[in-house]
């Protein structure tokens, strides 16, 4: 795709520094174009076919690393006000909820807002795909280490792949204003 917008770009730089050059070296003798409706239709529309040919491409390389059509793993997540609830569905239901711990629950070495009481395991160098729901009102399912951010919206299933590609913990977050935790 790279390719294909820097040719794109540079057929464009050369067509503007082409003219440009033409305008500087020779001498307008026909200054008669305030009638050049043709001209004006080729100056907008070749812009928006141009602007169709980078987008088409783009589109098709966006769909095709969005989707992995054999996931190792997939997991349903959803929100509700102060925690989440997973769902394990390809190992007969798997189900439990993930509450953040307290602060007076802290040991030492645990993160205050990030460490929960159950988490999720997964494993790595595994495609895996997670299917985001809410139950209640909006939330933002985010884990930023991982470079992903997926809104949970009630009524609708949002759906983000990744793979874990080193063993850790990886912390979430809360990503809305969510109230005084």
């Amino acid at each position: 795709f790279h390719d294909h917008a820097l040719m794109i770009i540079f057929l464009i730089c050369f067509l503007v520094l082409y003219a440009l050059f033409l305008t500087l070296t020779t001498k307008l003798t026909n200054t008669n174009i305030s009638d050049a409706q043709e001209m004006e239709t080729v100056w907008t529309i070749l812009p928006a076919i141009i602007l169709v040919l980078i987008a088409l491409p783009s589109l098709r390389i966006l769909y095709m690393t969005d989707e992995i059509n054999d996931p190792s793993l997939t997991i349903k997540s959803i929100g509700h006000q102060w925690y989440w609830t997973y769902e394990y569905t390809d190992y007969g239901g798997l189900i439990f909820n993930s509450y953040m711990l307290p602060p007076l629950f802290l040991e030492p070495g645990d993160l205050r807002l990030l460490d929960v009481d159950n988490r999720v395991v997964l494993p790595i160098e595994a495609p895996i795909r997670m299917m985001i729901t809410s139950q209640d009102v909006l939330h933002s399912w985010a884990v930023p280490t991982l470079g992903l951010k997926t809104d949970a919206i009630p009524g609708r299933l949002n759906q983000t792949t990744f793979t874990a590609t080193r063993p850790g913990v990886y912390y979430g977050q809360c990503s809305e204003i969510c109230g005084a935790n």
